[in-house]
């Protein structure tokens, strides 16, 4: 039987104590250093006690390590390494070949190798090399089809997928993309992405001619892949993704929880083949709703293959969930033709005629009627209305709003020197002198020692005899149940993951890459691909950059098809001369190159 995994992330250890309760199989947190989000760094002291808390469940902590590390930093990354072992994380998500040459090489540290999703992983070829230089894990690339993802799985059925299923999405491939390194000198592959695709463009035409004035054109919408859990789990994922170590707690709750109940119900249809990967049953005091969460609205991507619609060139910014049209607008008074309801203090949203997004609070709900303090003056009747900041929904998540609980069966009988509690597999006998009680006694010993409260248990059946004769003090009772609870959490919080890297058989690296962007930044990396065969390459693009003109992404959102002159894909043909060009507000231009063989659009830098 398949276990499926529901990997949530966690910006700190408030949001993953919150993943696990919401329902996440795993959590991903990053290091103090070396993560691919810097602002997300957590102490080994809160990862250690995320990793206690997840255990109790047998869930587990994947630590992300997963930038490129320059020299200096080696030594540090090293004892971060041996740190993060010992607070009892699961495994460690890598980008830098000598962060995984250092864990193979350290079996002792007892942590799973993951492929991070930066090591720009979209062929069954890339796999299985990754797999033979000793990682258990590899994270595909955001922009693989279902299909795609099925045929990787056919040619390496023993590989453990890792599939992004929400949030956020890079225009470039993930690893591949050196434009806010070149631009800003912030390094996408050093955790410092200056959000170069969330910025507006004039897209020209090779005569300097205005195709798009000012418009978000590489600023995608966020994923959303709720629908097709089956789909993915059936095409070989192990392991479902969330996006989102920058994103607060609500995020973290509401997002988990709807993917949690909506992966239950896919097992729930197939209970002979597949099972969650972790313990324990979650309710809630709200209804997850996914539109409520922070989105720019969303797109199934590439799953089913290349679809209009994954950009919004209007913002970048969080639309949320439509909630209506206007009807009318009198004074400060905006009447909204819908069925949603509204608190006050809602934050609203529209797209006005200038294309970009603008907001608005509200002030007092009157029915269907808001009051306002000011209507911005670009608001019509006809306006659609985006509710981006719900007040009440927040309120919910604001407060405790889930529990998670594992169900135990006990046992309770008498023994010839006393009597035995059994908690699943944890067995605790009292020697005690056998005393008949004068009134019946079962009632009293279920009670005791079925109140779990403020642990992560929860009693589903007692077996204990109807007529059970015997008088045992509540004091009794209650230390045995707690000794029972402390052997069950004890045997439960054992490190859970694997004792190291398996060995496998020498495969041969795949060349389709050009040399920098082996993202190479220490002699160790160097010397690991020279191991592999790899006689001649650049330093990574951080360290020196690539003379000439090279690509500083690679994306698989082309502008062409969003334009509808992708001729391959049935559009007409293009009226306007190429090469195109984008140009930022500053006047600095990136030449696009469409390479149809390969259904990819390349991002050149012209005057950086």
């Amino acid at each position: 039987m398949r276990q499926i995994e529901l990997l949530a992330p966690a910006k700190n250890l408030e949001c993953g104590i919150a993943a696990i309760d919401h329902g996440a199989d795993a959590v991903y947190i990053g290091a103090p250093r070396f993560g691919a989000r810097s602002a997300a760094g957590n102490s080994v002291d809160d990862i250690r006690s995320l990793c206690a808390y997840a255990h109790q469940f047998g869930a587990k902590v994947y630590v992300t390590v997963n930038t490129i590390i320059y020299e200096d930093e080696l030594n540090e990354t090293y004892r971060l390494l041996e740190q993060l072992s010992e607070a009892g994380t699961d495994a460690v998500l890598v980008q830098d070949m000598a962060v995984l040459d250092y864990l193979v090489a350290h079996p002792d540290l007892q942590m799973a190798i993951h492929a991070s999703t930066q090591t720009d992983n979209r062929t069954a070829e890339k796999v299985q090399w990754l797999l033979a230089q000793g990682a258990s894990r590899v994270v595909l690339a955001r922009e693989l089809s279902v299909s795609e993802i099925a045929d990787i799985h056919r040619q390496q059925p023993e590989a453990e997928l890792e599939v992004f299923v929400h949030g956020a999405l890079c225009v470039s491939y993930s690893g591949l993309c050196y434009a806010s390194q070149k631009c800003f000198g912030r390094s996408a592959n050093r955790g410092e992405c200056a959000q170069f695709c969330r910025m507006k463009f004039d897209l020209l035409d090779a005569s300097g001619t205005e195709i798009e004035h000012q418009r978000y054109l590489l600023s995608l919408k966020d994923m959303n892949q709720s629908q097709r859990l089956r789909e993915l789990i059936e095409a070989g994922a192990t392991s479902l993704k969330i996006e989102g170590r920058l994103k607060d707690v609500a995020y973290v709750k509401n997002v988990t929880a709807a993917y949690s109940e909506a992966l239950n119900r896919v097992i729930s249809q197939s209970p002979d083949r597949y099972q969650r990967a972790s313990r324990g049953r979650c309710s809630y005091t709200f209804f997850p709703n996914l539109s409520k969460s922070f989105n720019r609205g969303y797109t199934s991507y590439f799953a089913e293959g290349r679809q209009p619609g994954i950009a919004c060139f209007d913002t970048p910014k969080a639309t949320g969930e439509f909630v209506g049209t206007v009807k009318s607008i009198r004074g400060n008074k905006v009447v909204v033709a819908g069925v949603s309801s509204f608190a006050n203090g809602d934050g609203l949203c529209f797209v006005n005629e200038q294309r970009e997004l603008e907001g608005f609070r509200v002030n007092r709900v009157e029915g269907n009627m808001l009051v306002l303090q000011r209507v911005p003056s670009t608001l019509h009747v006809g306006a659609r209305l985006y509710r981006n900041s719900d007040q009440e929904f927040q309120r919910i998540l604001s407060k405790p709003s889930a529990v998670r609980k594992i169900p135990v069966r006990m046992g309770f009988r008498a023994t010839e020197k006393g009597f035995l509690l059994q908690m699943e597999d944890a067995i605790v006998e009292q020697s005690m002198p056998h005393e008949v009680a004068k009134t019946p006694q079962r009632d009293n010993v279920f009670r005791q020692l079925t109140k779990l409260g403020g642990t992560p248990y929860e009693c589903s059946h007692l077996d204990i005899d109807e007529d059970f004769p015997f008088f045992v003090p509540s004091s009794k009772l209650a230390e045995m149940r707690r000794m029972a609870v402390e052997k069950l959490t004890a045997s439960a919080g054992r490190k859970l993951q694997s004792s190291g890297a398996e060995q496998r058989e020498p495969v041969l690296l795949p060349r389709y890459s050009m040399s920098y962007q082996h993202n190479i930044s220490n002699p160790i990396a160097a010397d690991f691909y020279r191991r592999q065969g790899l006689t001649s390459f650049s330093p990574a693009f951080e360290v020196k950059p690539p003379s000439g003109s090279v690509p500083l992404m690679q994306c698989r959102h082309c502008l062409r098809y969003a334009l509808g002159a992708c001729v391959k894909n049935g559009g007409r043909p293009p009226k306007w001369p190429e090469p195109l060009f984008l140009r930022l507000g500053d006047g600095r231009r990136f030449r696009l190159e469409f390479d149809c063989k390969k259904c990819q659009m390349n991002v050149y830098a012209e005057d950086c």
